[in-house]
This record gives structure tokens, sequence and C-alpha cells, in this order.
């Protein structure tokens, strides 16, 4: 039999051993997932074609935050895969999307703020930032008190915040971007956003719910007017966001819904800029059709 010390010091190996069982071992598989996360964005970016000449290139990037409700991945999977070869972005477009799907094969970048932050360094370090143009394009569920949810695969939380993002948009070095968010209470990003290179659009007002989402649905009542309708009629992104504010009102109205009021805000800089960028646009495409049935 072992001296007592010699049994206390064993027992004292066995808990440290089942505590790192319980602990370590969650946190090993979520730094493996990280750096997963990170070699397939920086190879997606690296396999993005630069742009040519003097006109404006576009990038995308889609975000999808929350996996328990497929709609949010529904339609950043269109706008990655169909919308943005018709804007002519062709492959520089990148999905992070909380989903179950993005751990299967070889996978998805998830949507965390980590995530984020890289994707937006490496797009920044890769395209022309005094030139070239950025399309962000966030959807998942928005809080009062302006915050975005990230809901992962595992159910663990996180939030994006109006001076997060902006922040991660500033160091990243990108100068024109187009910032497109479908959430409730999205408007509360605008102010934090706003810069003379800059076009924002929100699905609602700060104080005010949008619609559209939930476990039987495959489009926001926003991706839905603009993404959808909005931009197969007009790829002007201001215009297609001002039809689309028409086509929602008139639904909540139909619906007998509180208005969610999308709003817009153009710095003084952006429309010349995103003029050049339409210039370079093949006429008449044919139109991005959604890949998922759409209930009425």
């Amino acid at each position: 039999m072992r001296p007592a010390s010699d049994r206390s010091t064993l027992h004292r190996w066995h808990a440290t051993a089942l505590l790192c069982l319980l602990v370590c071992a969650p946190l090993q598989a979520a730094e493996s997932l990280a750096t997963r996360d990170h070699a397939l964005i920086d190879a997606a970016v690296a396999a993005m074609p630069n742009g040519t000449g003097d006109a404006p290139a576009l990038y995308v990037v889609g975000v999808a935050g929350d996996a328990g409700e497929d709609v949010f991945r529904n339609e950043v999977r269109f706008l990655t895969d169909r919308v943005a070869p018709r804007l002519g972005a062709g492959t520089r477009a990148l999905a992070l999307v909380n989903n179950i799907d993005s751990l299967k094969g070889a996978g998805t970048p998830l949507a965390t703020p980590a995530n984020l932050r890289h994707t937006l360094s490496a797009v920044g370090a890769h395209m022309d930032r005094e030139r070239d143009v950025l399309l962000l394009y966030l959807t998942m569920h928005g809080s009062p008190d302006h915050a975005l949810g990230l809901v992962l695969p595992d159910d663990s939380e996180d939030t994006i915040t109006p001076d997060a993002l902006r922040a991660a948009l500033d160091d990243s070095g990108i100068v024109h971007r187009v910032i497109v968010i479908s959430a409730c209470y999205s408007g509360g990003f605008v102010p934090a956003l706003k810069t003379p290179d800059t076009l924002v659009l929100t699905a609602a007002r700060p104080d005010r719910p949008s619609f559209g989402c939930g476990s039987e649905s495959t489009i926001t009542f926003f991706g839905h007017a603009w993404l959808l309708d909005g931009l197969n009629a007009d790829r002007d992104f201001a215009n297609a966001y001002r039809l689309a504010a028409r086509a929602i009102k008139q639904r909540e109205r139909k619906l007998g819904y509180a208005r969610s009021a999308p709003q817009i805000a153009a710095g003084a800089r952006i429309g010349q800029t995103l003029a050049r960028w339409e210039a370079t646009l093949p006429s008449s495409p044919a139109p991005a059709v959604y890949p998922y049935p759409i209930t009425p």
C-alpha cells in the first residue's frame, strides 16, 4: 500500500487530470477550430483575383450569425454564390456562416468576432484599399441595445457591437465600404459606421424590429426585398434599397405589422466610387435565382 502522502499526491493528480479533460478539451477544440477557420479564410482570400485598371473591383463578405435558423445561412450562400458573380465580384466573395453545415467536409469559417476581424484584415491586405469596394452583408438577430447576436453550432454566444464593427473596418484599412445589416434594430449601427466613403443600409430603424426570420422562414423580408428582388431589378445598391423599402412597407402594411422603416446613410464620396464600379458591369446579366423555396 502507498504511503498516505503518496495517495494524497496521486488523488490530486487524478483530480487535475479530470479537470483538464473537462475544461482543456473544449478549449483545445475551440483553438483547433479557430486555426481551421483562419486557414480557410486565408486560402479563400489568396485565391481571389485582384482587380485591374483604375476602376474599383468589388469584394464581398457575407456573415450569417445564428446557427439555430437556416434563413441566415441561406441568404449568405445566395449572396456569395449567386449575387456576387452578378455584381462582377466573381470569386472575390467569402462567407462566414454559423450553421451545423459549416462543420462538415472541408468546412466553412464560422461567424465569430475574431474571424470577422481576420477576414476584414485579410481582404484589406489583398485588395487595393484606396480603389476597391467592400460589400459587407450581415444577417442575424439584433437587440434593442444595438448588438448583433452570434450563436455558434455548439450554442455558445457572442455579439458584434457598432463600435467593434467600426474598429474592425478601420483596422482593415478598407476605405470604400457598403455595409448592409439585415437585423432587428439595425439602424442603431448607422452612427458608428458613417464615413464619407461608406454606404450603410439597414433593415430597420434603431427602435424597430425587422421581420422574416425564424425556423420556418427561408429568407428575411429585407433579404427578399433588397438582396433578391432589389438587386435583380437594379444593381445600384441605393436604388435597390429604395425599391426594397417600398416593397417592405407594402408587405408590412398588408400583414398588419408595425413598420420596420429600413434606413440608408450615404457618405458624400461613396456615390462617385460606386458609379465608377457600376460602369464596369456587363449589361443585362441573367437574374440571380434564389436556391431555396420561398414561402409566401
